[in-house]
């Protein structure tokens, strides 16, 4: 393990706690806000002109010491200038994009990035007169021929959704730079232990924490992390004018989460691999859509950029087993069939990334089945699989 990494395992531990009066409990209680109370008028105004400052307790939306204390510790597993706490990886996608883009403005979004994100920039941004403009996501420095004048937010995903290419963080982070627009990173496959986009050149990184962050699927939140305190207050500034803000609990359920990140984190990749060396062996399996698998597009960025590969990735089927991957899908009995990933459960669903791409062409004929590799004991995932794939014969 690098030094890098240790000290990340040891900040998941420590960072978000009171490490200070004696008697104190392991985890921070649940702290359920919304009216604060202040001794004196002086004191209240004072808070009410800072209330845009990080750690300013002023109304429950505001934050509370437990939201700040799992922003404080998203900004330093990210390293950056601070972070902003949501109600969603949806929410998280959506504040970041908005906090720089106006009617009028032109963004640029990868062909692969999540499909609500996708969906917000076609029915909502493009009501709102902002122009929208896919592009291949494994174009990297040639992202710059798209760019234009009014471009205001580069918004990208390493790796894309369902199926896994990975871009050329750096190269278009610079070109986005260069133009003068913000570069945005939706980051939640890989988490920070794995990669750091933030040291990669690009401008404010995303996560859904409903997935690995919190890991247990029982929690509802998004992180905005920025890479400077300008940014940072932009996109605080832009979540409050709207109103959102993360629950108690769900701040409760991340910094329990966290804890326990790095060592999911090994389990899931070791289970996932050992998953993955069986499904190479069928017959039935065209391609492994995996960014540590050398078959991934963008295989070689991950081996730059990245530390690791987590539990989550996509199997192409060769062509003719439509109907019978259904009835495979139905048949295992520890893959569970649902939305959502990077708890502790296995899961399975098929996709279809045809309709969600414009600027690029989705060429396989065979059916698409994403794949999340969870704790289980990963001889009886395998197993399981068998059974299911005795449907495929």
């Amino acid at each position: 393990m690098k030094s890098s990494d240790k000290n990340l395992t040891n900040a998941l531990i420590h960072l978000g706690r009171d490490n200070q009066s004696n008697g104190r409990s392991v985890n921070l209680p649940i702290h359920q806000a919304s009216t604060m109370l202040f001794n004196t008028l002086e004191e209240f105004e004072e808070a009410r002109s800072t209330r845009y400052d990080m750690g300013t307790l002023y109304y429950g939306r505001y934050g509370t010491p437990a939201t700040f204390e799992l922003e404080n510790t998203m900004t330093h597993l990210e390293q950056g200038a601070g972070c902003v706490a949501v109600s969603s990886g949806l929410t998280a996608c959506v504040i970041s994009i908005m906090s720089f883009i106006k009617a009028g403005d032109h963004i640029l979004v990868a062909d692969t990035v999540y499909g609500p994100t996708r969906a917000f920039c076609d029915n909502v941004l493009s009501a709102y007169g902002v122009d929208v403009t896919y592009f291949d996501p494994l174009i990297g420095a040639d992202v710059d021929q798209f760019i234009q004048d009014n471009t205001q937010v580069v918004f990208f995903e390493a790796p894309g959704s369902s199926t896994f290419e990975v871009p050329n963080i750096p190269a278009i982070s610079e070109a986005a730079r260069k133009s003068g627009a913000v570069s945005i990173l939706d980051g939640t496959w890989a988490t920070p232990l794995y990669c750091q986009p933030l040291k990669l050149g690009v401008d404010v990184v995303v996560h859904s924490g409903s997935k690995y962050l919190s890991g247990h699927s029982d929690a509802m939140l998004g992180f905005i992390v920025s890479s400077s305190k300008e940014h940072y207050r932009t996109t605080r500034k832009m979540s409050l004018f709207i109103g959102d803000r993360v629950g108690g609990n769900d701040v409760f359920l991340a910094l329990r989460g966290l804890r326990t990140l790095s060592v999911r984190l090994r389990q899931h990749a070791e289970n996932t691999q050992k998953c993955l060396d069986w499904l190479a062996q069928q017959s039935e399996v065209e391609r492994i859509l995996y960014p540590a698998h050398p078959d991934c597009p963008g295989h070689e960025f991950w081996q730059r950029d990245f530390a690791g590969a987590t539990g989550l990735f996509s199997v192409i089927f060769k062509p003719g087993y439509e109907t019978q991957i259904r009835t495979m899908i139905n048949s295992l009995s520890l893959f569970g069939i649902g939305l959502s990933w990077g708890g502790f459960e296995s899961l399975a669903i098929p996709v279809d990334p045809s309709p969600f791409r414009t600027a690029t062409t989705w060429s396989s004929e065979g059916p698409v089945v994403r794949f999340h590799i969870g704790l289980e004991d990963p001889e009886s995932l395998i197993l399981d699989l068998e059974n299911g794939f005795k449907f495929l014969k």
